[in-house]
């Protein structure tokens, strides 16, 4: 481990001097930490082995079960497959660092690396205003509920989302692959983000910056307004059922998806506020603040799911009982 911090300090230096455009960057990591990536490397190799289990989890469960062959349970699916892909997206640059393997990555890698964190983001704000409306369904207008998520529809919805999270943001994602990068190559993660390729970049970067301005409002400020929306005209159809009973249920069927709103969006808002007006922070807050953007949610999500929806947790208990 000591001889390759030497060998990143040297690779660093050798980046700060020359200040030459390469086609690869380094990775710092947890700048500062490098004694300690045996020990980190232990929960961060857990917490990825949970979120890929999970998940894949999950994903078997709605497979395998018929009964769970409906809407909620079909964009449970999709939110459990970005998650999955988020992980696999990242699992091999933050455990490479840790595991010392990896100390740089290619131009293109990066590209890809940043084109596929960011087109999932955005991919899971989709899902969950998807859900959102899924529940809205459910709860105030249910007699109509199954004649308007029809299959035909879901299968609508999901292209959607695909296309509304991935093609946006090609443009931006190309023009990185043709700036000329002379500042040092030293990106500030254990991965790739469109705003750590910026900052190293020497040639105009006006229409990224605006352009990925613009796109965070349509898509995640967006939806989390349509996702509050949402949830008050859910709550005020709650409040008029006369029934106590009833309007518990109904309350218990949206639990599992607030939290996972919650579990996506507050770290978004922690990373966004340590950006803007923690500039006096230590440089290991932003790195870990980009981490638990970035696992926090697929860790969570199918932990919240197996918990907090019935129907899920009896599928993986009886799947275990099964095994032994």
């Amino acid at each position: 481990m000591q001889a390759w911090k030497e060998d990143l300090n040297c690779k660093i230096l050798t980046a700060v001097s020359t200040g030459m455009n390469t086609s690869s960057f380094l990775l710092n990591g947890f700048s500062g930490f490098e004694q300690q990536y045996p020990w980190l490397s232990i929960p961060f190799t857990s917490i990825y082995a949970i979120v890929l289990t999970g998940n894949c989890m999950v994903l078997h469960v709605i497979w395998t079960e018929p009964s769970l062959h409906q809407p909620m349970f079909y964009f449970l699916a999709m939110l459990a497959l970005t998650d999955l892909f988020i992980g696999i997206s990242t699992v091999h640059t933050v455990l490479g660092i840790l595991w010392g393997l990896i100390q740089e990555i290619s131009l293109d890698s990066c590209i890809a690396q940043s084109f596929f964190i960011h087109g999932l983001s955005y991919m899971e704000s989709s899902v969950l205003l998807a859900m959102a409306f899924d529940r809205y369904i459910a709860i105030c207008n249910p007699l109509r509920y199954s004649s308007i998520l029809t299959n035909s529809r879901i299968i609508k919805i999901g292209f959607t989302i695909l296309g509304r999270s991935f093609l946006f943001i090609i443009p931006v994602i190309i023009r990185l692959r043709f700036f000329h990068y002379c500042r040092p190559h030293i990106l500030s993660h254990s991965f790739c983000l469109h705003q750590d390729l910026l900052r190293i970049a020497c040639s105009d970067t006006k229409f990224n910056n605006y352009y990925a301005l613009t796109l965070v409002i349509c898509t995640l400020l967006l939806d989390a307004i349509l996702i509050l929306i949402s949830y008050i005209l859910i709550l005020k159809s709650v409040l008029a059922i006369a029934s106590p009973e009833e309007r518990h249920k109904s309350f218990q069927t949206s639990v599992s998806h607030i939290c996972a709103v919650l579990v996506f969006y507050i770290p978004v808002i922690g990373l966004t506020m340590v950006h803007r007006f923690g500039k006096h922070l230590s440089p290991i807050v932003p790195v870990l603040m980009g981490n638990v953007y970035i696992l926090f949610p697929p860790l969570m999500n199918p932990i919240i799911y197996s918990v907090k929806t019935q129907q899920i947790r009896r599928r993986i208990l009886r799947l275990f009982s099964l095994k032994r």
